[in-house]
This record gives structure tokens, sequence and C-alpha cells, in this order.
């Protein structure tokens, strides 16, 4: 292969590699702005470092001993007969089983800390609030404050999120990147997620599992707000003409994409519920119990 041939294909990539790198500072994930967030983001850096204290030795251990072995270079040892060496084994080895033990250690850690089931420690009283993922938007029901909105979720800044998740179509997943952990969105079971906003702001939320040609669009606004924001904010869902009873409810199902904000002044106490339970004869299942009777 001569060099222009090499420098032809070489040069494409690097471009494209570059443009993806120059935007990562810009990732969500990686500007988070929760404590679960932050967490999330000590561990992927974390272990990212230490997956590279292997990684750029080799990458450097390549290169020199492709210059320094190269057919021109009359100087350098050659031994055919070579076959072993102790040193290199000791290092070979004991270095990867080192990060993997503390790699396996430090996920073990993390995976009970950041437990998505596992309420936050707060002297702040949380807000509750049941998810449904829809095709292809997202409903918001707020049970202690009987509103509900789509594609809108509020909160106060500081103030523990308690989420209870389900679908009422197919698998979806529920993502808010600044604030972290992802979790299913499943028909006929509830997922539970605990997240908090450290910082006030308006944070993008996704779907983050492909659910029909509408999942592109499948996205929602988070917007953490003062207390006294937050406040101003229930009372303008409110003030809203629209109720969320089931025949509301029904029309809301129906398949749309890029679907506008809406607001319920009120909304059915038992709709959640009733979502779950017409898929289990009437009865509501949490995926991590069901998950357990199943293994039992």
């Amino acid at each position: 292969m001569n060099g222009k041939l090499l420098r032809g294909i070489l040069l494409p990539f690097s471009v494209a590699l570059i443009s993806c790198l120059s935007g990562c500072s810009n990732l969500d994930l990686l500007n988070p702005k929760g404590s679960v967030g932050v967490a999330e983001k000590d561990l992927i850096t974390t272990a990212t470092i230490a997956m590279l204290i292997v990684v750029i030795p080799v990458i450097i251990m390549t290169l020199v001993f492709a210059w320094r072995y190269r057919a021109s270079n009359r100087n350098a040892t050659y031994a055919p007969k070579w076959a072993h060496s102790t040193a290199i084994e000791v290092v070979v080895w004991t270095i990867p089983t080192l990060i993997i033990l503390f790699l396996g250690i430090l996920t073990w850690k993390t995976t009970h800390e950041l437990d998505p089931y596992k309420p936050l420690e707060s002297s702040v009283k949380p807000i509750n609030v049941e998810v449904v993922a829809l095709d292809w938007k997202w409903l918001f029901i707020y049970p202690d404050l009987g509103i509900a909105t789509v594609n809108q979720l509020a909160f106060p800044v500081g103030t523990p999120v308690n989420f209870r998740i389900t679908s009422d179509s197919v698998m979806n997943s529920f993502f808010i990147p600044q604030l972290g952990s992802q979790i299913y969105a499943m028909a006929g079971m509830q997922t539970r997620l605990h997240l908090v906003a450290d910082h006030a702001g308006d944070f993008a939320g996704v779907s983050a599992n492909y659910s029909g040609h509408g999942y592109a669009d499948m996205k929602f606004r988070a917007l953490a707000k003062t207390p006294a924001q937050f406040d101003a904010w229930v009372a303008g869902v409110k003030a809203s003409a629209d109720r969320l009873d089931m025949n509301a409810y029904n029309v809301v199902t129906q398949p749309s994409t890029n679907q506008p904000v809406r607001y319920f002044s009120t909304v059915d106490s038992k709709l959640f519920r009733n979502i779950i339970a017409k898929y289990n004869n009437g009865n509501v299942l949490d995926f991590k119990d069901a998950a357990c009777a199943t293994q039992g």
C-alpha cells in the first residue's frame, strides 16, 4: 500500500473521529446537574482511567516496537529463538488482574449505591411522579397534586423525585442524561427511579429505547425550578381547562409525533394503576418483585 493511498484512507477517518470527539464536551451525560448524575460520571471517568492504564502503554509499545524492529534498523537485536521472559509474564498478567479486581469491586459498590430503586437520602420531602410511555410521547402524573402533563416534567430544585414508570405501548426507556440513570418502561409493570437536581435548569429528557417510527421525536423537557417557580408552574397547570379522565386519556394514547406540551388540571387518581392493571387481570406488578418471583 503506497503512502498516497494510505493517506486517502486514514485522512477521512481521522477527520470524522476528531469531529465526534470535538462534541464530547457537550454531552449531557458528562455535564451532570444532580448527585446521581455526578456519581455516574465519576464512575465512568474512574473506569476509563483504570482501563487506559493498559490501553495507553499497549498503544505506545506497538508504535515503539514497530519503529525499533523495522526492517531497515540493522542495530535491533535479532533473537528468533527467544520464547519466554518471567518478568514480562508477571507484568502482563499482574497489572490486568489488578485492574479487573479494582473494576469489579468498584462496580459492585456503585451498583448498590446507585440502585435506581434506592430512595435518595434527603431532609426534603420528595415529590412523586408517575410516568407513562406512549406512542410517541410522555405522560407525567402528579398523584399528590392531582395534575398531569404531556412532554413536560417539573420539580423543585434540591427535592428528590420518586418516579414510578410504566408503558402503555411497547417497551421504552426513560432517561434524563444530566440527572442520571435511565430505566425501562414496560407495559403491565412498573419500574422505579429516584433522581434529584442540584441546580435549577431546563434539562433534556429522551426515549433511550427504539420504539417505532416516532422514537426520534419522543422527547420532553425536565424543568428544575425554585420552590416559588414550581408553585407558579403548578398553578399554571391547574388553570388548564383540560381534565384527564379515561375518555381524555384514550385520546392522548393515540400515536402522534412532535406532541406539544399539554396540561391537565385534574386527573383520575387511579389512572396509573389502571394502566398497569389492565395487562395483569387487575393486578399491579413491580418489575423487581416480578423478576424475583420468576427466579424463585
